[in-house]
Parts: structure tokens; sequence; C-alpha cells
């Protein structure tokens, strides 16, 4: 058994039972060994959740870098999307990553990124703030994504994906808020990058 083994079934049992239900007696028990053997590939749950996240985060993480051919906005937007998509692939992806800190090759990622932007034109001081705004607001709507769908797993998820919305309340389309929300992210950067000129 080894780490790789350990985090893709600790991915599948995530996807099964939700976030909460995540214990490493469960996932002991779904590997086939004793629970004190998870220890020497995590110290703790903590650890594992963790390595989750990063584990699940794998297909945005290994997105091609931008390139100086790139139109930084459709960059911009194409990057958030695909952040998007990769924390819906997991039950409770949003919820699994929030919090989560970069590390290794995500900080020389998250510099190249920038770097790109600068060159652009957007001031560095622009492109950091909308860079975490984008992020942040792609958690928060996955996060109310899945838990509207039933696809979250708090103590709430029953009822809340079961309750309709008031009739003259329209449902919630929840990618064309998204889009509506990350347009607004970018007409206020390039708005900055405008008067920065």
């Amino acid at each position: 058994m080894n780490r790789e083994t350990v985090l893709t079934e600790a991915l599948d049992l995530l996807d099964e039972v939700g976030l909460d239900a995540v214990s490493t007696r469960q996932l002991a028990r779904r590997l086939g060994v004793e629970q004190p053997s998870l220890y020497y590939h995590f110290r703790n749950k903590k650890e594992l959740l963790g390595a989750m996240s990063e584990a699940a985060m794998a297909p945005h993480a290994t997105a091609p870098l931008p390139t100086p051919a790139d139109d930084w906005r459709d960059w911009f937007l194409e990057n958030t999307r695909s952040f998007r998509r990769t924390l819906l692939l997991r039950r409770d992806g949003a919820r699994l990553h929030a919090g989560s800190s970069p590390g290794g090759t995500d900080l020389d990622r998250i510099s190249h990124k920038m770097a790109f932007l600068s060159a652009a034109g957007v001031p560095e001081e622009h492109a950091r703030t909308a860079m975490l705004a984008a992020g942040r607001f792609t958690v928060g709507s996955v996060l109310e994504e899945q838990a509207d769908t039933g696809d979250g797993d708090g103590p709430d998820r029953t009822a809340a994906g079961s309750q309709e919305p008031p009739p003259h309340v329209p449902p919630t389309d929840h990618e064309s808020s998204f889009e509506a929300g990350l347009a607004l992210i970018l007409e206020g950067l390039e708005q900055q990058v405008r008067r920065a000129r």
C-alpha cells in the first residue's frame, strides 16, 4: 500500500460518504488494513485531508500555464473556470479545498501566473487582489452549488436540497450566476488596468 493508493481510496470514500463522514477508521477498513498503518503515510486526519485536497486539485494544478501570446482577459476567465470545474469534480470539493494553502509547485505556478499578468500590463497589486477575489468567489459559489444540489454534506443538506424556493423567486442557475459574478470581477480589474495607464 503506497501513498497514492491511500489517496485514491480516500477520494473515492469522500465521493461516497461526504467530507463529514470521512474517517481514518473507514479508510483503513476500505483498504483492508489496521488504522495505525495509515499513520505511516499521514500523521493525522488533518494531514490526510490536506493531501486529499492537493490530489483533488490535480486537474487545475496541471492545466497549461499562460504564455505571452495569450490574452490576459481570456486566460483570467479560463483559469477561474478551470478552478470551478475542478472543485465540482468531487463531492464537497469546495469544503475540502477551503482553508488550504498552496505549497511547492503550486507556488511556482502562482508566480508564473502573476508574472504573466504583470507582463500583460496588470499592476501587481491589482493582479494579486483579483486572483484572490476570483478564487474566493469560486470557492463560495461552489459551496453554494454543492449544498443546493445535495452534493454537500452539512447537517441541513437534505432539507436545503429538497426545499423549493418561494414562487416569486426564480430557481438559481449556478453556472450563469457564476459567469455573471466572474464577469464583474474581470470588469473591475479591467477598470483598474485602464486607470493605471
